[in-house]
This record gives structure tokens, sequence and C-alpha cells, in this order.
């Protein structure tokens, strides 16, 4: 098996032909997360169950009932729920607490005859934008093990970019899915907000959060989305009409947000690889242009007032009681609740819990919490304007390249690695971030795409144009690594 290529319908067609068995796949997969665990990807991986969900989906294909995913093999970031497997969000607040029920994704996938291969590790609670904020461990980024992967789907980008899976699913809140994709040099795609349910989904900020494939290339982020978008009875926010249709390919208009080429935090090689494939895209018959948005300085403090204050929310409900982590020195009621959340939640999970029920107290609602869902409306009224008049709207994923291990070590610092991503969740938009450059040590960095409402096809088929005529070289070169 050719563990480097890029492309699943290749492997699918090795499967159907009998010249590769879905057995095969899990047996290489999992002696590869072996020999490179150092990379701190998988906290588990899924040996039993995924050797025999194989052999279920290899008596498929021999009898021709397979499904469309027959023979991917998936990892799951580990803040999703897996029946009867160990869930955690990396946090030992649930150390020990295997999953009752698997989420709606988990079962979309598996009905299509995917294999999921294990859960990856991540920030605590999806909070983090390095994958250092894990209680089980740093994730390493396998193009330099010096430098973070990005969060808080660190391991699942990992995974994908390290060839330990045909793809990945992770959560995005404000960048958790395209801030990694961009580190590790892969495709990342968070869908418009009720294209996917969060059912099974353990919430970080649930007005945000948004489940979405990792993959090597476009054509296998549209085949997963595919699957996992629609209508879920368990998550009322779901769509149940389908995503509008794409264009196909032709000539489009672009636009891209000048304040973010002119943005002082923006690395010098990324700016200008930028640049290029603007000067590209319109020698190829495309419009694009700059187009003023005046808040790019308050799309970052409106994110964590408006997420922290669901998290605070979302976090009561783990408490020692029912499950998970109960401290050994509580005494009574109060201290079971006080020392088993202080000692089972992390230094960045506390941060936020504390803020977000700072922003909700009763002396600053109007002041913080009001006036950020304020913003929030200008900012989406904004963005649809925007598209109203284009198709798509251009921006860097990340200011830089991975930066080093402890490297950013001011909250607020790491917290503005998230400025061009967190407006497609401010707004509820799609986005997607894929390869498209490296800098002079060789480092990926991505270029990010936001659609419309619901226009996942259009913004695939475009990033498929992208990855044909633009982006090629560079994700060949990543993989071949």
């Amino acid at each position: 098996m050719d563990m480097t290529h890029p492309s699943f319908s290749e492997i699918q067609k090795d499967l159907l032909s009998g010249t590769s068995t879905c057995r095969k796949l899990v047996q290489d997969f999992i002696t590869l997360i072996e020999e490179k665990k150092n990379l701190n990807a998988f906290l588990e991986a899924f040996k039993d169950s995924a050797l025999v969900k194989a052999d279920e989906v290899d008596k498929k294909i021999k009898e021709k009932k397979q499904g469309r995913l027959a023979g991917m093999i998936i990892a799951i970031k580990d803040n999703i729920c897996y029946k009867d497997h160990k869930v955690s969000a990396s946090s030992k607040i649930l150390e020990g607490f295997t999953s009752l029920y698997s989420a709606t994704v988990v079962e979309q996938l598996l009905n299509e005859d995917a294999i999921i291969i294990g859960r990856t590790n991540c920030d605590e609670f999806a909070m983090g934008s390095s994958n250092e904020n894990s209680a089980y461990g740093n994730v390493l980024n396998p193009l330099d093990t010096s430098r973070v992967p990005g969060g808080s789907s660190g391991g699942s980008a990992v995974a994908v970019a390290a060839n330990l899976c045909h793809a990945a699913l992770g959560s995005d809140t404000g960048g958790s899915i395209r801030q990694p994709a961009s580190f590790c040099g892969v495709v990342g795609l968070k869908p418009t907000y009720g294209t996917v349910s969060r059912w099974g989904l353990i919430a970080y900020a649930s007005s945000f959060d948004q489940i979405g494939p990792l993959t090597k290339n476009v054509e296998d982020a549209e085949l997963i989305l595919d699957v996992i978008a629609g209508a879920d009875e368990f998550d009322s926010t779901c769509i149940s009409s389908p995503l509008l249709k794409g264009r196909g390919a032709g000539v489009r208009r672009i636009a891209y947000l000048k304040d973010c080429i002119d943005h002082l935090g923006l690395n010098p090689e990324v700016k200008k690889r930028l640049l290029e494939v603007i000067a590209e895209l319109k020698k190829q018959g495309h419009t694009v242009e700059p187009v003023e948005f005046p808040y790019l300085n308050y799309l970052v403090p409106t994110y964590y007032v408006l997420t922290t204050a669901e998290a605070s929310s979302n976090l009561a409900r783990f408490d020692g009681i029912r499950y998970g982590y109960r401290s050994k020195n509580a005494a009574d009621l109060e201290s079971t609740y006080r020392k088993s959340r202080s000692e089972g939640f992390g230094k960045e999970v506390k941060r936020r819990i504390m803020l977000g029920t700072f922003v909700l107290s009763s002396g600053y609602y109007d002041a913080y919490y009001s006036r950020a869902q304020k913003v929030r409306r200008i900012l989406r009224d904004k963005s649809n304007e925007i598209l109203s008049k284009y198709d798509f709207i251009l921006s860097p994923t990340t200011p830089s390249t991975a930066f080093k291990h402890g490297e950013v070590n001011d909250p607020i610092q790491m917290y503005l690695e998230d400025i061009f991503t967190v407006l497609a969740n401010l707004t509820g938009l799609p986005a997607i971030s894929l390869p498209f450059g490296k800098n002079s040590t060789g480092l990926p960095f991505g270029i990010q795409l936001m659609g419309k409402k619901f226009g996942e096809k259009n913004l695939l088929a475009f990033s498929k144009q992208l990855e044909k005529n633009l982006l090629s070289d560079v994700t060949q070169s990543l993989f071949s690594r």
C-alpha cells in the first residue's frame, strides 16, 4: 500500500478490485501509529473494533454491498463520542469515561463503511491554538517536531499529515480545524454552522462549534462532508434542506480583506505568497479585489467574550459528582465541587471558565456579553454584504507558520493566532484552509476561503480548481517528505 497517496478514491479502487483489503489497511496504519507514537497524535488506537469493522467491510465489498466510504480509515478528535469507546476531551476531568452512545457523525461514517481507527489528542475541551493544553502531553508537528501542530484539532491534523489515517474529523470553534491544517500542510474544512450535527460533540461554545474533516485533498473533504451533512433530530440547529448547488469550474469574483494583508502581525513570506496567488488568480481571469473590513481588531475580543461565556455554562456539568474525575481530597459536597474542578481542569480551561463567568455576571453582562452579541451581528451583516457582491472572501489562514513549543507564553498573544479564522465562526459561514505555500525553512502555511452560507459545494468546487492550478506542487512536496 502506498501510504503517501493523497487520494482515497485511488486506494478504494484497490479495495474494490481485490488487490488490497481493509484488514491490511488497518493493520498497516496501526503499525505506523505505534512507530510514530512520539508525535502523540493519538490518545488511543481502536485496534480491536477497527479490525472487526474492517472484516465486516471486506465482506460487504465481496458481496458488492459496500457504502460510499468503504475502506476509508478515519481518526476522530477526542471530543467526539463513539459508543463503548473512551472519550475525554483530552482532560483529566473525564479520565476513564466511556461513551454510552455514538455521535451522529460517527454513526453516519460507520453506516457508509468508514473505519474509525482511534481518538486523537487535542487541546483540553478544544481550548487552544497550539495543542499544548492537553492533559496528556503536547502533540508534535511531524514536519518539525520542535514546533506545534496548531490547535485545537492538532492531533487530527498530525494524524493526516503523518499518514496515520486517510482522513480525520476535528471540531472548529474559532479555527480549530483550519489553523492546524495550515500548520501541518493539509486541507481543513469548517462547514456552515448547522450543516453538520453537533450531537455527540462535547461542547465548548454551542453557537460556534462545528465538526469538519481534515484531509490530504479537497475531493476527500467533499466526500466526507456529503456523508456527515444534513438534518438530525437530536440537533435542532441542523439544516433540513440540502446544501446549495455548486457552480463548478469558471470565473469567480473574489474579495480579499485589505486589512488582513496589511496587518502588522502577518509574516512577510506569507504576505508575499498571498499576493502572488492574487496575481495568478487575476491572470486566470478571476476578479480579485480588495475590500475594506474595519472590524479586524474587534474579532478576537468579541469571539473570546462570547465563547468563554458559553463555555462557562457548558462546562458546569463536569462537577466530580456523576462521572469522571473526583478529588480524593474532597470532604463534603462543596469541597467535592471545588477540588474536583480545580484539580481536574487545566490552566487554560479554568482561565476561560472564569472569564466567561465574569462577562455573564450581573454587573458586567451588558458591558461585555450583550455588547459582544451586537458586534457579532455587525460582523455577520458586513460579511454577508461583501458576499452579496463576491463569491468568496480570501485571506491567510494564519499570520505565520508553526511556532516552537513554549514560544508563545502570553495568553493574549496566543489568542491572536486566531485573528483570521474566528470571523467564519462568528458569522457561521463556511471556510476552508488549503496548503498554498512554504516558508524559507520548508514549513507550510495555508490560504483561507470563506463562502456564502450553505455554499459549501461552490466553495469546494473552486477549492479543487485552486488545488489543481496553484497548489498541487505544494501539496505533493509536503506529502513526499
